[in-house]
């Protein structure tokens, strides 16, 4: 059975900041059970947790601005109880839009928390050490005041096939989503051994390398805030029928119209797929709008059965 260091409990509202703080344990070596990575659709979420709860070795509990979710009250009711059983950290962490004075249920009351709505003590540190038992390094006693905010921890560019993703990376950054998704087919057909100008087949995204698919996801979703990226497009067409590398046109249709990459115009009745040309380079789009060019450069309906296929084994 496959082991997980952390589990990590919060309302669905926080996701984007949980999601982040995810991707910064993994890149620490640390590997967190999250919901939407380790969950398939269909199956209820208690009976994935029984299967896992006495692996898994700390919990670590968010709150929000949004507060605790209703489904997050019963998960903390059902199994934080194992936790304490078992004498493992239970971690209340707040995120930065915490309000000043957090209501925390009275269990975790007593618990000493992490704190990111500061910046000194350096939360993540702080986090790793509550998960690990390793401690952070600590600030010399004759040492009069804070030291600096530490500098943004850098991404993590992997490639298995030599792939460069600083420009990738640069674009997402500046919110340039139309060159970023420009810059995504470009790398991704050169991962699989083409030029630009050529179509991706099925079978190559079937078996697309799995790091390299999830550097350029995990650049999507951080800096768009979750809003973008191949995972997040994953969700959408699971959760209006799609399968795992089969193609399903109505499952495709739903799809489409979900992220509006088909739309009505004029006197059409039915929608119609937009052009190129058409799409929405912000983040006023619809969750999951981009990116877009990486599946008009092949069989469009199969492109994101077989890449939702490739997330899933690479466990994304």
């Amino acid at each position: 059975m496959e082991e997980f260091d952390v589990f990590l409990c919060h309302n669905s509202k926080d996701k984007p900041a949980v999601v982040e703080v995810a991707q910064h344990l993994q890149h620490k070596g640390i590997k967190p059970w999250l919901d939407i990575w380790h969950l398939r659709p269909g199956f209820s979420w208690q009976d994935s947790l029984e299967e896992q709860i006495n692996q898994i070795r700390a919990a670590a509990v968010f709150v929000g601005n949004s507060g605790f979710g209703p489904w997050q009250d019963q998960e903390i009711k059902a199994f934080i109880r194992a936790f304490v059983n078992r004498k493992c950290p239970v971690i209340p962490v707040l995120l930065p839009d915490a309000p000043q004075e957090p209501k925390l249920p009275v269990f975790l009351q007593g618990l000493m928390w992490v704190d990111f709505r500061l910046q000194y003590p350096e939360p993540m540190g702080q986090l790793i050490w509550g998960i690990t038992g390793k401690k952070p390094g600590t600030t010399p006693i004759n040492q009069p005041t804070p030291p600096k905010a530490l500098e943004p921890e850098k991404d993590d560019l992997a490639s298995e096939k030599g792939i460069d993703y600083t420009r990738l990376r640069d674009l997402l950054a500046a919110k340039n989503w139309k060159e970023a998704d420009k810059e995504t087919y470009l790398v991704m057909i050169k991962a699989v051994g083409k030029k630009n100008g050529d179509w991706f087949t099925e079978d190559e995204l079937l078996n697309f390398p799995c790091t390299d698919l999830r550097t350029i996801d995990r650049l999507w979703v951080k800096y768009s805030n979750g809003h973008f990226g191949f995972s997040v497009q994953k969700e959408i067409y699971l959760n209006v029928g799609g399968d795992f590398g089969k193609y399903y046109e109505e499952a495709w249709e739903m799809f489409g119209d979900h992220v509006e990459w088909r739309v009505k115009s004029g006197w059409r009745v039915k929608s119609s797929w937009i052009l190129y040309s058409k799409v929405t380079f912000d983040t006023s789009s619809p969750k999951g709008h981009l990116p877009i060019l990486v599946f008009m450069k092949g069989k469009v309906g199969v492109g994101i059965s077989s890449l939702a296929s490739r997330l899933v084994k690479c466990n994304l």
